[in-house]
């Protein structure tokens, strides 16, 4: 298939294709920004690729030229005619017509041979969030993750600490991978043209992860420092051991006045272990 605005049109137009706004469906339609998502991928053939929300197909096809596998995820059962034809001349994928966020993912993989697995997807704003806290929670061995994103979205994933942006869920993101930024996108280059532009964010796994010594009381910590996120730790935190974080955050140089927004990860896990040896 070849990506031109035209060709994307007259495909969708021929099989009666109707944008359904509940699933979110903004179909990209510029074929250098594809190239450079694929490229960024730094995809191969030991690479199985899945993909979440084909669309039309703009992404797949490139995928898969590079990649060993790709294995595609659909909501819409209306689109089977589309990708049909516009995937005809490839052979090294699948589509499952399901709700990803539905599907047993590790027993889809059984039936595939790779040596490492990608994520690589325009995913649909109303549900980027879940998507990927699904990968982590289902322990979906993923090395890398390369989303299109809602900027304002991709903001939080990848925020500094001490910025409007930085929240409980960019800790939780950023204990599993590291995140950056690959490049912004126009909301020009969707069809149908959505109300804001995106993002292309990257995560990686992280190999050494950081040394929390109980995981559900890191991420409790963290959700409860942030739960409003104007007030200091020393108000968020009243039901904690004041006495035992006051002393960590002194060696940060912080003090019981400090807001959550403004500690790094790295303290929050000093944080969780000192309460945790008590």
């Amino acid at each position: 298939m070849k990506y031109s605005p035209k060709n994307m049109k007259e495909t969708l137009e021929q099989k009666e294709f109707h944008f359904k706004k509940k699933f979110g469906q903004n179909f990209i339609i510029d074929e250098n920004i594809v190239g450079t998502i694929v490229t960024k991928a730094d995809i191969d053939k030991d690479t199985l690729v899945i993909e979440i929300g084909p669309g039309a197909g703009s992404l797949t096809t490139k995928l898969a030229e590079k990649a060993g596998f790709v294995l595609c995820y659909e909501i819409d059962q209306s689109l089977k005619e589309v990708l049909n034809e516009n995937l005809k001349e490839m052979d090294n994928y699948e589509i499952i017509y399901e709700d990803f966020l539905k599907r047993n993912v590790l027993e889809d993989l059984k039936k595939y041979s790779y040596k490492k697995i990608y994520v690589v997807a325009n995913l649909p704003y109303y549900i980027t969030t879940p998507i990927i806290t699904k990968m982590i929670e289902d322990k979906i061995p993923v090395d890398k993750i390369v989303v299109m994103v809602q900027k304002e979205v991709g903001d939080r994933f990848k925020a500094s600490p001490g910025s409007k942006e930085y929240g409980s869920l960019t800790i939780y993101l950023n204990y599993y991978f590291s995140i950056s930024k690959i490049m912004d996108i126009s909301k020009h280059v969707f069809m149908p043209k959505p109300n804001v532009d995106s993002i292309v964010v990257a995560f990686t796994r992280k190999n050494n992860a950081l040394q929390v010594k109980n995981e559900a009381l890191f991420f409790k910590l963290v959700r409860d420092s942030f739960v409003q996120k104007r007030k200091t730790i020393r108000n968020n935190l009243k039901q904690y051991h004041l006495e035992t974080i006051e002393k960590v955050l002194q060696k940060y140089g912080y003090d019981l006045s400090v807001r959550a927004e403004n500690l790094s990860i790295d303290v929050f896990a000093d944080i969780a272990n000192h309460l945790e040896d008590l």
